[in-house]
């Protein structure tokens, strides 16, 4: 009996001590907060010959720059079979590929979002991609599943896993519509959960996301949420975007309701949250700085350190070649103060409000 309680004692201490070693691993790897970008444009600028250059005004790897702003996490768009349109094509599985490897060289963790789609998909569009147009539903739901496989899988196979998937894009609305609108949710449930399969086949440590538009609106979450619930969807992560400008208002109007937003998706469903775009306009510098220092407090605050981070939807994309005006470049070349926002202060990560 003795001998038979030491062995119990001595399998307890052993089991408590890998669990001791373990514990500090996964907390750190959670615990690096996430300040990330949004690149999808950078290869298409960098081949229409634009120039980045820092702070300091000497030109550098647009990455690099980046990353001296306190960036760890790049976000890359996919879409099935793009145009060469510099500012709405590209993001071919090869680019992806091939900005994921330049990403993991300057060691900066990675999210693939797919679109699902030739082009841009958000709750407005939703087009399927041309070569699934007429596919019937059962044959949409293997689209979805062997697409996200392949384009994991050719990320595997030259070392690259994602930290993080999404499976659509702000697909508030649903996505391949009409066959997985919100309409008819029993069907977005296969959709959404083919793409979660195919991710956990590729790497089961890869974290799916769900991202809907409007991160202040608790309504709109609640209400797309409960269902995902109701029709068993799987997922790890819910996904917010945060555009005050599209809002019509001022962040002040509505950070609260963020911050309020995220706490109670965490609450309410168990999952981590993360503002995987947000954005303010590029001539107005301090209050895009005062917005995203606002911001990255709010997910900082959510409890429990389930609020895991903030993207900036192209910060690099520059009016005077993009057209858009929310990014946090100017047409210098350099980067506004807005993305000083993201340098790490020395500061505790709070575990509650």
């Amino acid at each position: 009996m003795k001998e038979k309680l030491f062995r119990l004692s001595l399998r307890s201490i052993v089991v408590f001590g890998i669990i001791i070693f373990i514990s500090p691993v996964f907390n750190s790897i959670k615990a690096q907060f996430v300040r990330g970008a949004d690149i999808g444009w950078l290869q298409q600028m960098e081949a229409t010959g634009y120039k980045f250059y820092d702070s300091d005004g000497i030109q550098k790897n647009c990455l690099q720059i980046l990353k001296n702003h306190g960036i760890n996490t790049v976000r890359l768009r996919v879409w099935v079979n793009p145009s060469n349109d510099p500012r709405s094509g590209h993001c071919s599985t090869a680019d992806v590929v091939e900005m994921a490897l330049r990403a993991k060289k300057m060691g900066m963790q990675i999210l693939i979002d797919f679109h699902y789609s030739d082009s841009w998909a958000d709750p407005q569009k939703q087009n399927k991609p041309a070569a699934w147009t007429h596919d019937p539903f059962p044959k949409l739901v293997q689209d979805v599943f062997h697409f996200t496989y392949h384009v994991l899988d050719t990320l595997k196979s030259v070392g690259i896993v994602p930290q993080w998937v999404q499976v659509g894009n702000e697909i508030t609305n649903g996505m391949l519509w009409p066959d997985g609108s919100t309409n008819n949710w029993p069907q977005l449930a296969q959709l959404l959960n083919a793409g979660y399969k195919a991710t956990k086949k590729a790497d089961p440590g890869t974290q799916v996301i769900i991202h809907l538009d409007q991160g202040n609106n608790n309504k709109r979450f609640r209400t797309f949420f409960d269902n995902a619930k109701k029709y068993n969807v799987h997922y790890d992560i819910i996904g917010a975007s945060y555009y005050p400008f599209w809002l019509g208002t001022d962040y002040t109007a509505t950070i609260n309701d963020l911050g309020n937003n995220l706490d109670d998706m965490v609450k309410r469903y168990g999952k981590d949250v993360m503002v995987v775009e947000v954005g303010g306009q590029a001539d107005h510098v301090q209050n895009t700085y005062n917005m995203l220092k606002a911001v990255i407090k709010k997910v900082k605050e959510v409890p429990d350190h389930k609020g895991l981070g903030v993207i900036y939807w192209e910060p690099e994309g520059a009016q005077n070649w993009s057209g858009y005006a929310l990014s946090c470049w100017g047409n210098d070349g350099k980067p506004t103060k807005a993305l000083d926002a993201f340098i790490p202060e020395k500061v505790k990560h709070k575990s509650s409000k």
